[in-house]
């Protein structure tokens, strides 16, 4: 071997761990970099707030918020925007001032078979958000956010959950906006489980509480649905249409999941007038979180003009049945 092919292989093997470094700093700058995104993000001491072309898409709080120190709440959205600017979420409403937004709560949080909490209504429960991401990847706008769940009535306050949620928010197409929801939750110490309210309406899970107005129209897989008091079986998707802005025009969101990803046939709490709309997740009965394995719940969240038909809510659910989440882990699946 010549004194110059020796030379080669030497530098190679010192350059080596260099160019991996520079090669894994390129991913994470084009994972967080803008390009050519309409998308921007603001951040201020309460949480970000997500724009596209300039127009409002929605806030995420980071920080605690309360209403005269009772109900302290973070971890959620509100408010989220109609494609039109107009505001469709509701945040501490009188009727249930522990309602947020969208957000994801659960009235039984037990371990070893003892209640640490309610999540539902923040108490002796606080959700410390301890990081989160915010950038561009392929166009989507994305935030992840990391999450430590503690109470005050176990260990000094030790944290027994982590939660890592990532929100993916495409661009507005055609009067559609797709947001993608992926919440991950590991526990940190054994024997930890958690369900929805203990009755037989079982409410827990992914919700949306959001304005209803006066023609609000609840529809699914087979056609209109009626609300119920307790838990309605329609489809995997439920959208909501109706005059939700100043201007008299039909607009809608609606809320898609998977059975690959949840427990089947879905159902919902569906409420026409001062409450949630909840797609229940477990139920009643309560689900043990694993220390291994992360229990996964993924829903897509779609801001439409127009009513279910006009949005084709169905197409979207087959596309949504087919989507591959970015940098998706091992999960339970229910």
């Amino acid at each position: 071997m010549g004194p110059c092919n020796q030379k080669n292989r030497i530098m190679k093997k010192l350059y080596s761990p260099v160019i991996l470094l520079f090669s894994i700093l390129v991913s994470a700058f084009s994972f967080y970099a803008n390009g050519q995104s309409n998308f921007t993000f603001t951040e201020n001491g309460q949480g970000i707030e997500l724009f596209e072309q300039g127009r409002p898409v929605f806030f995420y709080r980071r920080e605690p918020k309360s209403i005269d120190g009772r109900y302290i709440c973070n971890n959620y959205i509100h408010p989220l925007f109609s494609i039109d600017g107009d505001t469709l979420t509701e945040e501490f409403p009188a009727d249930h001032p522990y309602h947020r937004g969208i957000y994801w709560a659960w009235h039984q949080i037990y371990i070893d078979n003892k209640s640490v909490g309610d999540g539902w209504v923040m108490e002796n429960i606080s959700e410390n958000v301890t990081d989160i991401h915010s950038g561009i990847q392929n166009k989507v706008a994305r935030l992840d956010i990391e999450v430590e769940w503690k109470s005050s009535i176990y260990q000094d306050g030790k944290t027994f959950i982590h939660e890592n949620t990532t929100i993916l928010v495409h661009p507005l197409t055609g009067g559609i906006r797709l947001i993608d929801f992926e919440i991950r939750l590991k526990a940190l110490v054994p024997g930890i489980s958690i369900g929805g309210s203990d009755d037989e309406k079982g409410y827990g899970g992914f919700c949306v509480r959001m304005k209803l107005p006066h023609d609000i129209i609840f529809t699914s897989t087979n056609g209109p649905v009626e609300p119920q008091t307790l838990q309605v079986k329609a489809g995997a998707w439920m959208d909501f249409s109706g005059t939700f802005g100043k201007n008299i025009k039909i607009s809608g969101i609606a809320i898609l999941s998977r059975p690959d990803f949840m427990n089947w046939p879905v159902h919902w709490i569906l409420r026409r007038e001062t409450a949630m709309q909840n797609i229940v997740f477990p139920g009643r009965k309560r689900v043990s979180i694993s220390m291994n394995n992360p229990t996964v719940l993924k829903y897509r969240l779609i801001v439409h003009n127009g009513n279910d038909r006009q949005a084709n809510i169905k197409k979207l659910q087959k596309e949504f049945n087919k989507y591959s989440y970015p940098n998706s882990g091992p999960q339970i699946r229910y």
